[in-house]
């Protein structure tokens, strides 16, 4: 809302909520206002006030035991209007997988459970050839040793690779074994055990082994790693985390903050789709068991163990790709997730230190802002449970660190999600480079395996085609999607601060551009880091 002034001055008065009622509604004009600035009682008495309410609105709730806290909603129409999805509809998963499935024509099969499939060949009965993706290069590769090593660098779960310097105890392979199978010299990472315990029933299996043997062994780690990339790397690490943040901002910021305005596009429709997906997805019977070997509870186990490695270091993006030895192009070329991520997270960090130079002219003013420091801690304390292992801060004292925080915040609920989540469709629609579920054990000898051994334990039809409706659906951008830098809510007014979103703005066009020009002519290119191709938070 524009107000004119007697003297002919222009207020903007930023609202962006919904007026559900006759209660009077009263509002700040749109600078942002640190605690330290609003030296009346009645501005004081306000911020006050509007905080009380949201911290009534905005409630803790442990979903299961060792999660992060989550909001406390049973359901979607639980939420607070403001932070509902305008459609509700449109975020149906049950109806989003069924017209996905329709969209697929792949429908007459959905309850088809306990039907094999006859041969790899029978997969394209549901596989939707688009020419010339990512997914039809994966389903014409599958099978190839360079295809599976590749994903581990550039498919959607591009967060487990590491550097090895010694061969795991529990891997007792030697170099008579891989010799054959070694280039130049090169490490021991390409070869692959089922099993954790070393022993007979546990052989490694090795590229050199029969051709349906080692097969066989790399789709059981492809069904593993999709297990870890839709608990870990994508729920816990992206959806709940994010979930941590976007309430405990709304509970300890209150709108005329600056960082309020700041983070707000980045948590857009977040606790939504989250309580969305305990709703219908995740919850006990949900969709996610109808296809997922980790259903029926799995999942949960999965979470609670993984919170262990969830820490402040490994949000921050750098510092993550570091600690595992991943850093070095000259070592690791190719490694585009890595290369993509960093040039978008210096952009984030730079908009961060722009926008925390206009309002925090000296350490000491970050350490005096309360409404800061009551966020920081309220993340600690309830989204990681107190947890001193996991290296949140509970306070932030300068405004270096203040920078990194707000963009660990920014990058994991915009970039983090894009990387592990819109390439879902490319790399796990065609069912054996990602089966949901294996429905015969793993080998425990050599030379046993078959072509009907290996589709007999591949997906039976009825989930194999709630898997490709899941993967399609959560593939597909918003209608009308912010992507990042996008910010049509005007809760900034201040000139300092629209120089910075532009200077931010075109930092990340020249990003877009860098990564076009590289993937030009690829076979496989890598964009889901391209910030054009980024949304501005996790709302799917």
């Amino acid at each position: 809302m524009t107000v004119k002034t007697p003297v002919g001055d222009y207020l903007e008065f930023p609202c962006y909520r919904w007026i559900t009622d006759e209660k009077e509604i009263v509002l700040r004009d749109g600078r942002a206002k640190l605690p330290r600035d609003d030296k009346t009682q009645i501005l004081k008495q306000h911020r006050r006030k509007e905080l009380e309410t949201r911290q009534k609105m905005y409630r803790w709730k442990e979903w299961h035991p060792g999660f992060p806290l989550s909001i406390d909603a049973h359901s979607h129409s639980d939420l607070p209007r403001d932070i509902q999805f305008d459609n509700e509809k449109g975020v149906d998963f049950i109806l989003n997988y069924s017209k996905a499935m329709e969209n697929l024509y792949v429908n007459r099969f959905m309850h088809m459970f306990q039907s094999s499939w006859s041969d790899f060949a029978d997969f394209e009965r549901i596989f939707v050839r688009i020419s010339n993706t990512i997914s039809e290069y994966v389903m014409q590769h599958w099978k190839e040793d360079f295809m599976f090593g590749y994903q581990f660098l550039n498919g959607c779960n591009p967060v487990l690779i590491r550097r090895c310097t010694e061969i795991p105890k529990k891997l007792p392979v030697t170099m008579d074994m891989v010799e054959c199978s070694l280039e130049r010299n090169l490490t021991l990472e390409e070869e692959v055990k089922l099993g954790q315990e070393p022993g007979p029933d546990n052989p490694i299996f090795l590229p050199s082994d029969a051709t349906y043997d080692w097969l066989l062994a790399k789709i059981w780690v492809r069904s593993s790693d999709f297990h870890i990339h839709q608990t870990v790397t994508h729920l816990l690490r992206t959806h709940l985390v994010s979930e941590v943040f976007s309430i405990a901002m709304f509970r300890q910021l209150p709108a005329v903050h600056p960082l309020f305005k700041l983070l707000v596009p980045h948590m857009r429709f977040t606790i939504a789709i989250n309580t969305k997906a305990r709703e219908q997805l995740i919850c006990e019977c949900g969709l996610f068991d109808k296809a997922n070997a980790t259903g029926g509870g799995g999942h949960v186990q999965m979470v609670q163990k993984a919170m262990k490695d969830l820490t402040y270091s490994s949000l921050c993006f750098p510092e993550e790709i570091k600690a595992k030895g991943m850093d070095s192009k000259e070592d690791v070329p190719y490694y585009y997730y890595r290369d993509d991520g960093i040039k978008v997270w210096e952009a984030i960090k730079s908009f961060a230190e722009d926008v925390i130079q206009i309002y925090y002219e000296s350490d000491e003013v970050v350490c005096e802002d309360v409404e800061l420091q009551a966020f920081v801690k309220d993340i600690y304390v309830y989204g990681m449970r107190g947890v001193k292992a996991s290296g949140f801060p509970k306070t932030i004292r300068t405004r270096e660190k203040l920078a990194e925080y707000l963009t660990v915040i920014i990058f994991t609920t915009s970039a983090q999600h894009a990387a592990v989540n819109f390439g879902q469709y490319d790399w796990c629609s065609w069912i054996p480079n990602a089966p949901p579920t294996m429905r015969r054990p793993p080998p425990t000898e050599k030379g046993t395996v078959t072509i009907e051994q290996i589709v007999e334990s591949l997906p039976d039809r009825g989930r194999s085609c709630w898997h490709l409706g899941a993967v399609w659906a959560l593939s597909q951008f918003q209608d009308n999607e912010l992507f990042l830098g996008m910010y049509p809510d005007e809760h900034f007014v201040e000139k300092p601060v629209k120089e910075a979103m532009a200077k931010f703005r075109k930092n990340l066009d020249e990003i877009v551009n860098a990564i076009a020009e590289r993937n030009k002519n690829k076979k496989l290119p890598y964009y889901y880091l391209s910030p054009d191709r980024i949304p501005n938070s996790v709302a799917v």
